[in-house]
């Protein structure tokens, strides 16, 4: 799974549900095959700087197998106390034996025997080089780190950075349409699940294997959804009544479409936009196994909405594609992917879905923009330059169930029609989500 992240530019959450799913893994075997991968993911800049002062040549050099193996015994070896230092080492070399020859054997072998021996390099100096001790401490690219102590200060980013390598809390959204929380939690415990209740009425907080939830996922009872993302829906609650017409822009997987769908009663109508054909037949496929038939699955690219149904929506949900460094819990791949120059390229499309988008709301209607992203160029700069460009829409403050409090810290913006959330602050991923009125 590692080398296929690396190697394939795999995402690696459903990577290990599926995996994890089919396989025939003990519990403790499948916690520990998540927290080893995630592990990887989450520390590789640690885990590079101690293997980097071991090795003759650029870790870069080695072929991508290999520095995986190395990455995973070096993981083993400096955070994991169930697993020996001899039982990580002896692994590790038998993995490099197998994914390249003796030479790469002995390589792996003699580094990691080195670093259970001497243990790592120490981090840069802080005081002499304050981006390249956090950037090394907690895992995140030097880049990221530096715009982050430009825009909130060495104390924030410091609580962000260290927010971003735990581990997010497992949740999920309650399908209203089918049962209710209460019973839902009901029925995890009965599983041998740890649950309780989430700070969205929608939520539920899980602890255990993932094996005691599949049958609940495939009854359509439930399904795996941030609170943050939950949350975004919570900014049109106002408008998902019963005999709403609402727009989904960018529907796909569907969580927020039937998340709609189940506010509304099913009364009413969900048009859930995709542009990917695939896409949009799963999405239909799920629709129907959580039984939300108001749900009407097109197949469409987001910028042609306005055309296809002008001024027809009572609200439009643009949850635009974007980075995704608000989910770096969960997806800790993201920070080595992306760079700066794919945060400025990735702006244009974002504006052309908002236009194209907008010119379905009704006047009256509600406009919310989101992305899973807490930089400016993919969410305040974005909604600003629509908004120079469409005077007919204005920030409308936040209404209904949103509110104003998540994990007991004030989330920054809502009467202004923007809100930030932020995993450090709120628990949840990270948001920006902006309310729009047409007037």
């Amino acid at each position: 799974m590692l080398y296929r992240v690396e190697a394939a530019d795999a995402f690696v959450s459903a990577l290990l549900f599926r995996t994890l799913a089919r396989s025939s893994l003990s519990d403790a075997d499948r916690a520990l095959t998540t927290t080893v991968v995630l592990g990887v993911l989450r520390h590789r800049a640690r885990l590079d700087h101690a293997l980097a002062g071991l090795l003759a040549r650029s870790l870069e050099t080695l072929p991508a197998a290999i520095r995986t193996v190395l990455r995973m015994g070096a993981f083993e070896v400096l955070e994991l106390d169930r697993v020996p230092a001899p039982v990580a080492v002896s692994e590790a070399v038998a993995l490099a034996r197998r994914h390249g020859h003796a030479g790469t054997a002995g390589l792996v072998n003699a580094v990691l025997r080195r670093l259970v021996a001497e243990g790592p390099s120490p981090p840069p100096e802080a005081a002499s080089d304050p981006i390249g001790h956090l950037s090394v401490v907690h895992s995140h690219p030097g880049w990221l780190v530096t715009r982050w102590v430009a825009r909130w200060g060495m104390e924030e980013t410091q609580a962000l950075l260290a927010a971003n390598a735990r581990p997010a809390p497992a949740t999920l959204r309650v399908n209203t349409l089918r049962t209710t929380r209460d019973d839902l939690i009901g029925l995890l415990r009965a599983h041998g699940l740890d649950a309780g209740p989430g700070i969205v009425p929608e939520a539920v907080r899980v602890h255990g294997s993932l094996i005691g939830r599949l049958p609940l996922y495939e009854q359509g009872l439930c399904a795996p959804q941030d609170e943050g993302a939950m949350l975004v829906v919570h900014a049109l609650a106002d408008a998902a009544v019963s005999g709403s017409t609402i727009v989904d822009a960018c529907a796909a997987p569907g969580g927020k479409s039937l998340h709609l769908a189940a506010l509304m009663a099913n009364r009413g109508r969900v048009l859930a936009v995709d542009v990917h054909p695939g896409k949009a037949q799963a999405l239909a496929r799920r629709a129907v196994a959580f039984g939300a038939t108001c749900v009407e699955v097109c197949n469409l690219d987001a910028q042609e909405i306005g055309q296809r149904w002008p001024g027809a929506a009572d609200a439009v949900l643009v949850d635009a594609p974007c980075s995704g460094l608000g989910t770096v819990r969960r997806r800790p791949e993201i920070k080595w992917r992306i760079d700066e120059q794919s945060l400025v390229r990735g702006t244009q499309k974002q504006q052309a879905i908002l236009r194209g988008a907008a010119g379905a709301v009704r006047p009256g209607g509600t406009l919310v923009y989101s992305v899973c992203s807490n930089e400016p160029e993919e969410g305040p700069e974005v909604v600003r330059g629509f908004l120079s460009a469409h005077p007919s829409f204005a920030f409308a403050p936040f209404a209904g169930t949103f509110p104003q409090v998540v994990g007991g810290h004030p989330v920054d913006g809502v009467e202004a029609g923007e809100a930030h959330l932020l995993p450090h602050r709120h628990g949840t991923d990270g948001f920006y989500i902006a309310r729009l009125r047409r007037r």
